[in-house]
């Protein structure tokens, strides 16, 4: 699965930086205001150097607070906000440094909760309104007194013109705060998501490749079981016929190096799906194969009766793969349990909705001591458990146990 591309995003140092240079360029106004009152004040000019030294204060409390406005933004609001009440307060016009305000609700619409975005758009509004008529009145106070040496009102018009136009930066600065923070949260949501399907595909491929092992583990215990059994029992009549008939030996030790070899060649193959850029492509055994893995049960000495279904029976792989394995290991067992002499039975039987396979032995299996282990291989008693799951991942059911009249009987019936 691809991975998400992030989308790029300032990192917490250049943030800092970028508060840094956007204060710092509205800071260029502050020298400004401090020349001008040092100007007036050494003029003499009273009320003017006041009015210039209130005015470098606000200005100073409306912009420095925007340093922090990412890590705190209903504290550095409530400061700025609060600075330009003052200045509504003390001053009848506009200052510069005003444009912070609208910054300052940027952010409370961009960091802070929604319903703070609301509040800081909702005393931006008010502050339009207030705004307007203080600087109108200022202004047409001015105007008229020295026209008509008394005030007659604010223009409706004029009104509703300079209060809308200073609505819009509040306005605007809450709709995009609240846009940026949509966002945010809807690219960290699809990041999240992306992590969540990320692990849930780890997960599958760890359980998938868990539940590759465990088949592979099953088909190599098959084979070496399998092998392994029929190399010891030749190896075993080899000794004993070259004691006896030597001219018996050599079909003996024949029979031991072709098991060998096909032994060798299924563990190379199941070896191979453990390695990256194999290209071992032996076909999996099917139910056709069965036939051949009796000839070569008879050819290993053990006298064996089986019933077949037609050659060209058509089957599912898993279920035809199931089934050799099944009969490989059930005659694996008989070789290494039911004791010298003994004879078995391969049934297998394919109805129309059901595949049916019975392998059952008159020796002494069912009486025998499970802890025996020929040859010292180790595999006691996993024959019996691959057999179940094997049947158990078709959804099949599986019978061991003494048969009727001594012996051992292994029964395995798969849905189709």
């Amino acid at each position: 699965m691809e991975e998400l591309v992030r989308p790029w995003r300032l990192g917490p140092r250049g943030r800092w930086w970028f508060d840094v240079l956007l204060a710092g360029t509205l800071f260029l106004i502050i020298p400004f205001y401090a020349i001008q009152a040092l100007v007036d004040g050494n003029a003499a000019q009273d009320v003017s150097s006041t009015n210039h030294f209130v005015d470098l204060g606000l200005v100073v409390v409306q912009l420095v607070p925007l340093l922090w406005r990412r890590r705190h933004p209903l504290i550095v609001y409530t400061v700025v906000a609060g600075a330009c009440g003052l200045q509504v307060l003390f001053l009848d016009y506009p200052l510069v440094s005003q444009l912070s305000y609208p910054i300052a609700v940027y952010s409370v619409a961009r960091y802070a909760s929604p319903r703070w975005g609301l509040a800081a758009l909702g005393v931006g509004l008010f502050g339009s309104f207030l705004g307007a008529y203080d600087w109108l009145s200022a202004v047409d106070t001015h105007a008229n007194v020295e026209v008509h040496d008394e005030p007659v009102g604010i223009d409706p018009s004029s009104y509703i013109s300079v209060t809308l136009s200073l609505a819009t930066f509040p306005v605007a600065a809450w709709a995009l705060g609240a846009l940026a923070r949509t966002r945010a949260a809807y690219v960290d949501s699809l990041i999240q998501r992306n992590e969540q399907l990320r692990r849930e595909a780890e997960q599958r491929a760890e359980l998938g490749a868990t539940q590759e092992r465990a088949r592979i583990a099953r088909e190599m215990h098959d084979v070496v079981a399998h092998g392994l059994s029929v190399i010891v029992v030749q190896a075993d009549g080899a000794r004993y016929a070259a004691e006896q008939d030597p001219a018996v030996a050599p079909q003996a030790l024949e029979t031991v190096a072709q098991t060998a070899r096909e032994a060798l060649a299924e563990m190379r193959q199941l070896l191979g799906l453990l390695r990256d850029g194999d290209t071992l492509t032996r076909p999996q055994p099917r139910l056709s194969d069965i036939a051949t893995l009796v000839e070569e049960t008879r050819a290993g000495g053990m006298e064996l009766a089986a019933t077949l279904p037609e050659p060209g029976l058509a089957v599912p792989e898993g279920v035809a793969l199931t089934a050799f394995r099944v009969v490989q290991e059930a005659l694996s067992n008989v070789r290494k349990h039911a004791g010298p002499d003994a004879a078995a039975s391969v049934t297998v039987t394919a109805e129309a909705d059901s595949l049916e396979i019975e392998v059952t032995d008159n020796g002494r299996g069912a009486a025998a001591d499970e802890s025996r282990d020929p040859g010292g291989l180790g595999l006691v008693g996993l024959g019996l458990i691959g057999m179940g799951e094997r049947i158990t991942a078709h959804h099949g059911t599986l019978e061991t146990g003494p048969a009727p009249g001594g012996g051992f009987r292994v029964y395995a019936k798969m849905p189709l």
